[in-house]
């Protein structure tokens, strides 16, 4: 595992990487994490897609040092699909690439696989499917009506993270009971003390809470992201994974059912059993191989 520091338009941004970022006749993936997460997420799928011949880059999304926070101050989800955008230019990639992302991370390879001009092949996505899969229709409303009761207790953290300044005051509390909560059993001790290293400062805490303000800010975006605030919340257009946890305490299980007849473009889902939130951390051999399944149709 090596570094790379990339300049895009409104931040610097580093990555951790596996295999030689610069060497152009491998093709690209670019891995996402989440919150409340870092690109050591990735330290399981990153060696696994390296042996397999990719040169794999896991970014520190804007917000989360050692990236740079954004000269804009915007953390709206097309604005992060842009930096994802830019990063693969950056980087010479092609339409060989693969994007995966986790929780935010994947809410933003969602809109970006949803996005016309979209240099990735394939997509996989873990424990959030595509905001569009996920609304009602006449034939599946009894079904989402089940499931919302609980969903919306399950998300309380994103009205409490609309507060003012109490969740960064409650910080290291708050992302240590999500941890417990959202992948029970899982001891992530190595993982958040590398989220501390990460946002050490009020200023970075609120960088990364910041992502949850912007969702319910809308009118706040940049005019530059403007081009992708539609397929932020729109439905694939590429070959999706979508994985999720049978034990997910974040986002209901019952989600991957409720949205697995609703994939084009060859996408599908899978639930993992005996994972939670986190299972690309908790079941990584399992992961893994339905990745690596799923990228092989491509090659």
């Amino acid at each position: 595992m090596d570094q790379l520091t990339t300049d895009l338009d409104q931040l610097r941004i580093a990555s951790l990487t596996w295999g030689d970022p610069r060497d152009t006749d491998a093709p690209l993936a670019i891995l996402l994490h989440g919150f409340p997460d870092t690109a050591h997420t990735w330290r399981h799928l990153g060696p696994v897609l390296a042996a397999e011949g990719y040169r794999v880059v896991a970014p520190f999304t804007r917000g989360y040092g050692p990236s740079g926070l954004p000269a804009d101050g915007s953390y709206h989800v097309p604005a992060l699909m842009s930096d994802v955008l830019e990063l693969h230019a950056a980087l010479g990639g092609d339409d060989r690439a693969v994007l995966v992302g986790h929780d935010w991370g994947a809410i933003t390879a969602n809109g970006i696989a949803a996005y016309d001009d979209s240099p990735f092949g394939r997509v996989v996505s873990f424990a959030v499917p595509p905001f569009l899969l996920m609304n009602p229709t006449r034939d599946d409303i009894g079904g989402w009506a089940r499931i919302l009761p609980r969903q919306l207790a399950l998300s309380w953290y994103t009205v409490y993270n609309q507060l003012p300044a109490l969740p960064e005051r409650t910080f290291d509390r708050l992302v240590a009971h999500l941890w417990r909560r959202w992948s029970p059993g899982y001891d992530a001790t190595a993982d958040l003390a590398l989220l501390a290293a990460s946002v050490p400062t009020p200023e970075r805490r609120a960088a990364v809470i910041g992502y949850y303000r912007a969702s319910a800010r809308p009118w706040q975006l940049p005019s530059r992201y403007r081009h992708l605030g539609a397929a932020a919340l729109g439905g694939p257009r590429v070959p999706l994974l979508y994985l999720q946890g049978a034990r997910d305490g974040c986002l209901d299980a019952r989600w991957a059912a409720q949205v697995s007849g609703r994939f084009e473009h060859g996408g599908r889902v899978a639930l993992v059993p005996d994972a939670g939130h986190f299972l690309h951390l908790e079941r990584p051999d399992d992961v893994g191989a339905r990745i690596l399944e799923f990228l092989e149709e491509a090659r």
